[in-house]
């Protein structure tokens, strides 16, 4: 999480549930972090601070158009993960969560996250 261009929280843990895709696994993460997302917004407004937007930078498409139209894009291989998707997807309608694509070239915290390799074919 930044505020202007400095960190004020980072973070790198391993997952508490196996999941069946990377898209799951994207949901299952931003689902685990939005409280701490949403509970930054609240402190921040509350010591009068205008917070203006809270964007949420994914490079997996699929969990972006999951996240966006909820229950619509809902099928037999992601029932399962309906009640993570819903409460992001309420959040975004909300305005206090956005969600953008970042590619995963310019993704930073993937430095931190991942084995370095040598030039990207």
């Amino acid at each position: 999480m930044s505020l202007g261009k400095g960190v004020i929280l980072a973070g790198s843990k391993k997952q508490k549930i196996n999941t069946k895709s990377t898209a799951e696994s994207e949901i299952v993460r931003v689902d685990d972090f939005s409280c701490q997302i949403l509970w930054t917004n609240y402190f921040m407004a509350e010591q009068g601070y205008k917070v203006i937007e809270t964007a949420v930078f994914q490079y997996n498409q699929s969990a972006i158009l999951l996240e966006m139209n909820g229950k619509q894009l809902s099928s037999k291989w992601t029932r399962h993960m309906n009640i993570r998707i819903f409460f992001i997807k309420d959040r975004i309608d909300s305005g206090e969560i956005t969600i953008k694509y970042c590619p995963t070239e310019d993704m930073v915290t993937d430095y931190f996250t991942k084995p370095l390799q040598g030039s990207q074919f």
